[in-house]
């Protein structure tokens, strides 16, 4: 039985779940982490949006930034005991219209119309590559990212049972957005060592590209996992009830 993390962008699954992973691993489970949204555009024109992030993260270029950050992820994942997949569909970012056009200007929106058959298409490159003993785990969405939204809803597509995972950073920022999300759901605990608590802390640290953009400093990011795990000295992962 494989344990699928299904991962909207490189960095997503490790920052949300990278102690549990690591305890998984550590007790002979073989985890993946998939992740949706590891494609490089076509030419290295980008939007002025795209342009602005991509200063933040130190790489002119979507293709070298791509490089730079599936390394991370290989890395982060090494650390955490998991194996890596890349898929090759766009980060919203990069992403544009039939005609051309630019489809976002701004990460937290609804799903643009052109992104319409995005989760089909992502639901689909998933579903050729499952066993039917692989357990999927998604981000809820919390914060509202579109590529979160976007890839839960591809996940959803498979009709298969699923646990679902709080978005790091974005509940921290959001806290009651969990109370409402899973309010017809349970959960269940899923305990983290030290052991696994400091391989968490390691492997999200690998991302050295994105934690500026997602936390105030590398010291807030580590206080900020820590205390989450504290509460329940791991975490909680969460399931639909039957009917």
């Amino acid at each position: 039985m494989r344990w699928i993390y299904i991962s909207p962008h490189l960095d997503d699954a490790v920052l949300s779940a990278g102690g549990l992973i690591h305890e998984q691993a550590q007790a002979g489970v073989d985890v993946e982490i998939w992740t949706m949204t590891c494609g490089a555009p076509q030419g290295n024109e980008l939007s002025p949006f795209a342009q602005a992030l991509h200063y933040i993260w130190g790489a002119p270029a979507a293709a070298d930034l791509l490089a730079l950050r599936r390394a991370e992820d290989v890395k982060a994942a090494r650390i955490v005991g998991a194996r890596p997949v890349h898929f090759d569909f766009l980060d919203c970012i990069y992403r544009r219209s039939k005609n051309g056009d630019w489809l976002y200007s701004d990460v937290f929106v609804p799903p643009h119309e052109e992104d319409a058959d995005l989760p089909v298409r992502m639901a689909e490159s998933i579903s050729v590559r499952l066993l039917p003993t692989d357990q999927l785990v998604c981000q809820f969405g919390l914060g509202s990212h579109v590529d979160h939204i976007l890839v839960r809803r591809a996940v959803e597509l498979l009709q298969r049972p699923i646990l679902y995972l709080a978005d790091i950073p974005y509940l921290f920022k959001s806290p009651a957005e969990l109370i409402v999300q899973t309010a017809e759901m349970k959960a269940k605990t899923y305990r983290i060592t030290d052991s696994g608590l400091g391989s968490w802390l390691e492997a999200c640290a690998a991302y050295k590209s994105q934690l500026s953009g997602l936390f105030d400093s590398p010291g807030e990011m580590e206080f900020q996992i820590q205390q989450y795990w504290s509460e329940y000295i791991g975490i909680r992962l969460w399931f639909s009830l039957p009917d």
